[in-house]
């Protein structure tokens, strides 16, 4: 159900609450919510995983990200939301593929490498090809 892109970092589409449980026995300390409320009718909503978490002792942020693109907001918030967990952390979109692409944004800017990026987000079944030269710039310049 969560595919795992790092030792501490898990993407997954869409999470109901009885994930949360499932996360919890995981070790996730964080569950990180990718997608705006309301994309679709069948979503649970966030404030919804939101209390599960909390209630199962694990931290809540919302970043959402459309699909108009991400923001250097979108990409500082997804870094310090992932440095600053005290352990494994789980992102959720609709897919998984915005929070992968999103984690891929916050890695490039910390510099680490881009061909790594890459392959860390394949084996974990998700393309950062369309994202590519962002990850590249934003690797450069770190």
């Amino acid at each position: 159900m969560f595919r795992q892109i790092t030792d501490t970092v898990f993407a997954s589409p869409q999470i109901g609450l009885d994930a949360i449980a499932a996360a919890k026995d995981m070790g996730i300390v964080r569950i990180i919510n990718n997608r705006p409320e309301g994309e679709s009718d069948d979503q649970t909503p966030g404030a919804e995983i939101e209390a599960a978490a909390k209630a199962a002792g694990m931290d809540y942020v919302a970043i959402p990200v459309t699909h108009a693109g991400f923001s250097e907001a979108q990409v500082d918030a997804m870094f310090e939301a992932l440095e600053s967990a005290d352990g494994p952390v789980l992102a959720y979109c609709r897919s998984g593929t915005r929070s992968t692409l999103l984690w891929a944004l916050a890695r490039a800017k910390a510099g680490d490498n881009p061909t790594v990026i890459a392959s860390k987000a394949s084996a974990a079944g998700y393309d950062v090809s369309p994202i590519r030269q962002l990850i590249e710039m934003l690797a450069a310049r770190s």
